[in-house]
C-alpha cells in the first residue's frame, strides 16, 4: 500500500490559493487578498478595475488561485492608467479563462528585505531563506513554468517562527496531523510585522542546499512516517 504525504486532502485544499480565506478566518496575519470568482453570478456584472479587486491607487499583484512559480502573475501601479489597463486585461484574461482571479497589494518592503521562507519538517521548523522579489513592475506576463529565484540564507525571527507555527497548529487542527512538509512564505507587512503571504504543502521548493543538515531531517521525518 503507498502512503501519500502530504496526504490528498492537504493537497486538495492547498492548490487552490483560497485557502487564505480559512488561515484569515483562524486568525493568522494574511497579506489582504480579494477574489473574484468567474462561477460569481455577479462577476459579468463587476468588471475588474471597478469594486474592491483592484482599488484605486498602489501596486497590486494579479495572478490565479491555482498556479507556481510566479506562472501568470504581474505587479502593477494602479495610478497609472497604461498600468491600470493591462491589471485590468490580465484579470479579464483569467476570468475568461474560467479561472479564479486574486488581487494582493504589493508590499514594498519586498524590494529591500525580500521574503522569509520557513521550512518545516515534521511540525518542527528546520530551516529559514531569504527569497529576493520576483516580479518588477512593467514586465510582460511570463509563460515559464517557473520564475528563477535568488536565494540566500536567512534566520527567522521570532515572530516569524510565530507565525509559522501558528500555520502548523491551524493545519494540525484541520486535518489531525502536521504535515510532513511546508514553507511558510512571509513578508514584511506596514507595520513591519510579518504577514503570510502563502502556505506551500504541494510541491515546494525545501532548499535543503542552502541548510546543512535538513535535508538529513527530513530523510528521518520521512522514514519514521513510512513505519
Amino acid at each position: 500500500r503507498t502512503a501519500l504525504h502530504n496526504p490528498p486532502e492537504v493537497l486538495t485544499w492547498n492548490i487552490d490559493k483560497r485557502y487564505l480565506r480559512d488561515l484569515a478566518d483562524a486568525g493568522l496575519p494574511v497579506v489582504p487578498t480579494t477574489f473574484l470568482d468567474p462561477a460569481d453570478p455577479e462577476t459579468l456584472d463587476r468588471p475588474p478595475s471597478a469594486g474592491p479587486l483592484l482599488g484605486e491607487s498602489g501596486e497590486v499583484v494579479i495572478k490565479p488561485a491555482i498556479s507556481a512559480g510566479a506562472r501568470n502573475t504581474a505587479r502593477y501601479l494602479l495610478d497609472d492608467a497604461t498600468e491600470r489597463a493591462r491589471a485590468v486585461s490580465h484579470a479579464d484574461s483569467l476570468l475568461r479563462e474560467g479561472r479564479v482571479v486574486m488581487a494582493q497589494p504589493y508590499l514594498a518592503s519586498v524590494d529591500t528585505r525580500g521574503e522569509t521562507a520557513v521550512v518545516v519538517v515534521d511540525g518542527v521548523v528546520s530551516h529559514a531563506l531569504r527569497k529576493g522579489p520576483l516580479l518588477q513592475r512593467g514586465a510582460e506576463l511570463d509563460d515559464a513554468l517557473f520564475a528563477p529565484e535568488d536565494m540566500g540564507t536567512r534566520d527567522a525571527t521570532p515572530a516569524e517562527v510565530a507565525v509559522a507555527d501558528a500555520a502548523v497548529a491551524h493545519l494540525v487542527e484541520r486535518f489531525g496531523r502536521a504535515p510532513l512538509y511546508a514553507r511558510v512564505d512571509l513578508l514584511a507587512g506596514d507595520d513591519d510585522r510579518p504577514v503570510l503571504l502563502e502556505l506551500e504543502l504541494t510541491e515546494p521548493s525545501l532548499f535543503f542546499g542552502h541548510a546543512p543538515g535538513s535535508a538529513d531531517r527530513f530523510a528521518r521525518a520521512a522514514l519514521a512516517r513510512a513505519r
